[in-house]
């Protein structure tokens, strides 16, 4: 195989440490908490979802030169698109605000000088300035240095606990459902790996170059590599949740107590180290948000009917970043600062989980309505073994969604 495909690997990384952020570490942790190494295979499960979605906004891309967003709003029913930017405004406002609550969290719990609010504030801060001003080169180069913190961390915290691994792999093989864990293990399910953020892999893969349908077996290296990395993480939290089994509480204050539970298993240097790494998770994805997201604001209002191929977003976002582009991404980072002085920031990040839950059903919709079009996508179009996936990502978001929907209102 041409070695150049090892250079190419890095919009996966990206999407990995992305996806790997606040709400993942707590559904992990609850879950692994409460029912131990034996819901496992649920990130696996998790994983395959996420990478097959993935997977389809990519390959519609490179069939079609369009983005997913452009054929939301030029190829299905206009009150899809503007279900979409309703969404997207409203799920921003609150990634906007729980992002910075969860930075805010992480960096308090090491330095405790700052409040959770002021430490927020000073992350966004950091991460508008490195956007700004920055370009995809370095939000690459930075993910690769948060990843292989995550992971030196994580991992190693879940083989120094020394954890039985028969009945791990027992965990990850053997699927089991323990009594009334249903909503937990969706929860995990549908926690691996991002939602909205999903989206943004189409930006990065062009960043990259890839625009074309050769470049399709670097996309699935790629993501291939991503979703792996993933699942470890995933794994690894669940595991040293397990074996430690902090206190059941709510939001990120499950991660600190497990945290501390670390510290007394490690000593205080293994705490401050997983510390540190949950830090790197979360702010990763508050990088990964403010550099992507706004590409999908500017892309859909840049989006008519008569702008297709030749003069379409990709030429005209990518030669100059537009002020469409800047203008959300200041309203991204700044304008839900303000929520971090109701002294809820957990609740900020719960509303961030409930709001995502409303997004995933209509991706999986959607990819399965247009990959199926032999007419657009040709021989890049879905495989029954896709079609099966996406389905069942359907399902499992679509119950997520009704349970979310149920325990606010029922």
């Amino acid at each position: 195989m041409d070695k150049a495909w090892y250079k190419n690997i890095g919009p996966g990384i990206v999407i990995a440490a992305t996806g790997i952020g606040a709400g993942d570490l707590v559904a992990a942790s609850v879950a692994g908490s409460k029912y131990g190494t034996v819901i496992l295979w649920s990130v696996l499960i998790g994983g395959l979802i996420k990478y097959s979605l993935n997977e389809g906004i990519a390959r519609y891309q490179l069939a079609t030169g369009e983005t997913i967003v452009e054929a939301i709003k030029q190829r299905l029913h206009r009150i899809f698109g503007w279900y979409f930017l309703v969404y997207l405004l409203i799920w921003s406002f609150v990634v906007g605000a729980a992002m910075s609550g969860a930075t805010g969290l992480a960096a308090h719990a090491i330095f405790p000088q700052l409040s959770v609010a002021w430490w927020g504030v000073i992350h966004a801060l950091i991460a508008l300035a490195f956007v700004f001003w920055g370009n995809y080169i370095w939000l690459e180069r930075g993910m690769k240095f948060f990843i292989a913190l995550m992971f030196l961390v994580v991992i190693s915290t879940a083989f120094l606990i020394s954890p039985n691994w028969n009945t791990i792999l027992a965990g990850l093989l053997k699927p089991s459902i323990p009594e009334a864990s249903g909503t937990f293990l969706l929860g995990v399910i549908g926690g691996v790996g991002g939602s909205v953020t999903l989206l943004s892999y189409s930006y990065w893969i062009k960043e990259k170059g890839w625009t074309k349908v050769s470049s399709f077996r670097f996309v699935k290296i790629d993501l291939a590599i991503a979703y792996t990395l993933t699942v470890l993480f995933g794994i690894a939290i669940i595991i040293i949740s397990a074996e430690l089994k902090p206190n059941i509480v709510q939001g990120n204050s499950m991660v600190l107590a497990l945290a501390e539970k670390v510290g007394e298993t490690t000593g205080s240097t293994g705490k401050w180290l997983f510390l540190l790494g949950f830090w790197g998770a979360v702010f990763s994805s508050m990088l990964g948000v403010w550099q992507g997201v706004p590409y999908l604001f500017s892309d859909f209002v840049s989006t008519s009917a008569s702008s297709k191929k030749q003069k379409g977003f990709f030429y005209r976002c990518f030669q100059n970043k537009k002020l469409s582009y800047r203008l959300f991404l200041l309203f991204l980072a700044l304008f839900p600062l303000f929520l971090l002085f109701t002294n809820k920031p957990v609740w900020i990040i719960v509303g961030y989980a409930v709001i995502g839950s409303f997004f995933m059903p209509f991706l999986a919709f959607t990819l399965i309505y247009l990959n199926t079009k032999k007419a657009l996508l040709g021989k890049l179009r879905n495989k029954p073994l896709v079609n099966v996936l996406l389905i069942l990502a359907l399902l499992v978001f679509g119950i997520l969604l009704y349970a979310e929907i149920f325990r606010l209102f029922f």
